[in-house]
């Protein structure tokens, strides 16, 4: 009985961890201020071109979504980012904006 107990715990406890914790969010600030990612949001939403991340029409609405999604937009920037790169860029992202669990 213990042993079920104890499976049920865990997971349940892994169930919310975060999607990104291989990521480094500290890092993922700095990708997203060197490759000005926030110049093409502003052109697409106006103001500081955050609310592309929030608006209801958003691109991204799962945690599978997002790293796909940076893989497209760092092309567009002409990014060659790493696998470790675009988890701290969605560390970053998720961190601030998405909340992913």
């Amino acid at each position: 009985m213990k042993k079920y107990v104890f499976l049920l715990l865990f997971a349940a406890s892994t169930a919310h961890a975060d999607p990104f914790a291989t990521g480094n969010a500290a890092n993922g600030k700095k990708l997203f201020a060197k490759y000005e990612c926030d110049s093409c949001h502003k052109g697409k939403v106006g103001g500081d071109g955050s609310a592309i991340f929030t608006r209801p029409d958003r691109i991204v609405r799962t945690v599978d979504q997002l790293v796909p999604r940076i893989k497209f937009c760092s092309g567009v920037v002409g990014a060659n980012l790493s696998a470790q790169e675009e988890q701290d860029l969605a560390a970053h992202l998720n961190q601030n904006y998405y909340h992913f669990k």
